[in-house]
């Protein structure tokens, strides 16, 4: 599973997943059988754990392949997303060539990296350590997200960083740092935007990025991004129910 979503990352397809922020297994396995290419399960800004995390993997099975993006950008972190068995890690805030160097060589085993060795979900808990080991390094998806200017400034070194699968913009924190917060229309942030886009396409690396809803995420498919974030299950949730309350209130009526 982990290896052809690698493949197919890697060739370019069309691959739409979205945000599962609810420390939920049940909400995973839901999601999962929603038909995505891949679910996206954060920590970064939710309160769930990795135990949670484990869980959510667990539930989707073999469905669809989960990414986990870390809190930050530090070894230990990284280590504790892999080992819970999951297709590859999303690693925020990534400004320099020599941050994205060092989250692939966390990412993986020695000769190629520095990932430290331990026994988990990953390894059958001890069962196929030996087969894990011998082809993680290979199949493992790493993904860095570039959503500051700094990101941006240094973006054409940062796109040659050997080991990615691709680089995933935030366009919400993006356009925070360029100091128009939430205006992801906005000139400069799509300027930012495009800049990302078009050093992707020169290094070979396929761009991703986040939107709210489907029509942004079209366009942005239409303008060469293959690894789209759609969505976020609590904003699912809360569209779905605000719609069935209006569709029963009355279209338009205003009503307690």
């Amino acid at each position: 599973m982990s290896s052809n979503f690698k493949a197919r990352l890697k060739d370019k397809h069309t691959l739409i997943g979205p945000l599962v922020t609810l420390g939920a297994a049940d909400v995973a396995e839901i999601m999962s059988l929603a038909g995505f290419d891949y679910l996206w399960i954060d920590l970064e800004h939710t309160p769930m754990g990795f135990d949670q995390a484990q869980r959510m993997i667990q539930a989707v099975g073999g469905r669809c392949p989960c990414l986990v993006r870390v809190p930050e950008n530090k070894p230990v972190w990284i280590k504790k997303a892999l080992d819970t068995g999951c297709a590859g890690i999303i690693v925020p805030q990534v400004k320099t060539a020599e941050q994205a160097q060092a989250v692939v060589r966390w990412s993986l085993y020695p000769p190629e990296g520095e990932r430290s060795v331990g026994i988990a979900r990953a390894h059958g808990y001890g069962a196929s350590f030996g087969e894990y080991v011998s082809r993680v390094n290979e199949e493992l998806v790493i993904v860095i997200q570039v959503e500051h200017t700094e990101g941006v400034a240094n973006i054409q070194s940062i796109a040659r960083t050997p080991g990615l699968g691709a680089i995933l913009i935030g366009p919400y924190d993006l356009s925070g740092s360029l100091g128009v917060m939430g205006e992801v229309e906005h000139v400069q942030v799509k300027e930012a935007i495009r800049t990302i886009r078009e050093e992707c396409e020169a290094a070979g690396v396929p761009a991703g990025i986040f939107s709210a809803e489907g029509q942004l995420a079209r366009a942005y498919i239409d303008a060469g991004f293959s690894l789209i974030a759609l969505g976020i299950d609590t904003l699912f949730l809360l569209k779905a129910a605000r719609e069935a309350l209006e569709q029963a209130r009355g279209e338009g009526r205003i009503a307690n």
